[in-house]
């Protein structure tokens, strides 16, 4: 056994159409059931008109299958096949197999390649099936080895014929003699006995193998019997814990239900969270927005405001220096009194007076000043009122720039 035999072969029965992928593993040890299965196959496909028993059971139905297989090569494709290794069903069988295989795969190479020759609409008009033919193909192989056996045997004997001649024309001038004769039709009955007691020998082998084929299949019909009665017991009884098996699947068809009821409640209050999450994100990038933009209106805002303050300044400091020092310092404490309450967002104490010194007089007359002040409180309450309509346009000049009457009043000392 080689391993190119065995690749051989199994790219051979590929190609020939084997229903089975057969490994080259398959022959390291014996394997009879593929051997015989192969060699039923091919026998199938070389003749399918051919009878040959399929059992391999026993010893004496393997020995009785090779030789059956081996007689019908010989006599329909004369190939020559050696048993012993066939039944031995391992690398050495693969040698003998690869002889009728290489043969079918021959024959289709040589097929495959004439209607590879023929154009397209040839090919289409003379399509056949390869077993259709396989009859065909046989005759003509067997034809074709007679032939060349008779002619090379009728090439011998012509070689032959100058010494024949002069020993056939002895025989015939020789007369004939009774005893030579009579061996000879001895010697041929005899050989026509032991064919006719080889024939009787067949013929018991096969009266034994019908009486053990027929013995086998009783047996089988007796398990079949068997296994179907034992298969009606087992669909009959019910198993022990099936209620309990019932019971439990119901439990798990339950809980499989809450489990999916949960999951979706869960996979949608996951999703309504993530949309809160996105809005307020959203309301948060809005509110940063806007506060973003009100900053930068009131820095414009406070920005004109500073602008429009400096010339109220420049506007208050000319009608300062026209009037008189005490009108002006009483004007600036009215303002600051003013616009502290706008300032601050409340009414505080008010105090009235001016930086100015006045006469000693007023120190003896103390005890009347607390009722002087509170008639000063009514009259400046007035002019608080007109001043603060003649302040109103100028107001948020004022509230920029509060601190101003406080260095206006310390310029006075």
């Amino acid at each position: 056994m080689s391993f190119r035999d065995v690749r051989n072969f199994t790219e051979m029965m590929r190609a020939l159409g084997y229903p089975r992928i057969i490994s080259m593993e398959n022959f390291h040890t014996p394997n009879f059931m593929l051997v015989s299965e192969v060699l039923l196959w091919l026998v199938k496909r070389y003749e399918p008109q051919s009878d040959i028993p399929g059992d391999v059971d026993t010893e004496q139905d393997r020995v009785f299958f090779i030789k059956a297989v081996a007689q019908f090569m010989a006599t329909k494709a004369h190939i020559r096949l050696n048993t012993k290794k066939l039944y031995q069903a391992d690398g050495y069988a693969v040698k003998e197999l690869l002889k009728v295989t290489s043969v079918l795969y021959g024959a289709m190479n040589t097929q495959g390649g004439e209607r590879a020759d023929l154009p397209e609409e040839d090919s289409t008009k003379f399509k056949f099936d390869l077993g259709s033919k396989i009859a065909d193909l046989k005759a003509a192989r067997q034809l074709a080895s007679e032939i060349t056996s008779k002619g090379a045997v009728l090439y011998d004997l012509l070689g032959k014929e100058v010494q024949l001649r002069e020993a056939r024309t002895e025989s015939i001038a020789r007369p004939l003699e009774i005893n030579e004769a009579e061996k000879v039709m001895k010697i041929a009955i005899s050989s026509v006995l032991e064919e006719v007691q080889k024939t009787k020998d067949m013929l018991n082998n096969v009266a034994l193998d019908e009486a053990s084929l027929e013995a086998k299949i009783e047996k089988r019909k007796l398990e079949l019997e068997r296994s179907q009665k034992r298969l009606q017991t087992l669909q009959s009884v019910r198993p022990a814990f099936m209620d309990e098996y019932e019971k439990i699947e119901k439990q798990l068809e339950k809980q499989y239900s809450t489990y999916l009821e949960k999951f979706r409640n869960l996979t949608y209050l996951e999703q309504l969270l993530d949309d809160q999450r996105r809005t307020e994100q959203e309301m948060f990038e809005e509110a940063a927005n806007m506060l973003r933009l009100i900053q930068n209106r009131l820095k414009e805002e406070e920005q004109h405001l500073l602008k429009s303050g400096s010339n109220d300044d420049s506007d208050i400091e000319i009608q300062e220096e026209e009037g008189s020092d005490s009108e002006g310092d009483l004007q600036i404490t009215r303002r600051r009194i003013s616009t502290e309450p706008l300032l601050q967002g409340r009414v505080g104490t008010r105090i009235v007076g001016s930086m100015q010194g006045g006469d000693m007089e007023e120190d003896d007359d103390s005890g009347d000043s607390e009722i002087d002040l509170d008639e000063d409180e009514e009259e400046e309450e007035e002019d608080l009122e007109e001043d603060s309509m003649e302040i109103s346009p100028s107001k948020s000049s004022l509230r920029a720039r509060k601190p101003e009457p406080l260095e206006q009043s310390d310029n006075d000392f």
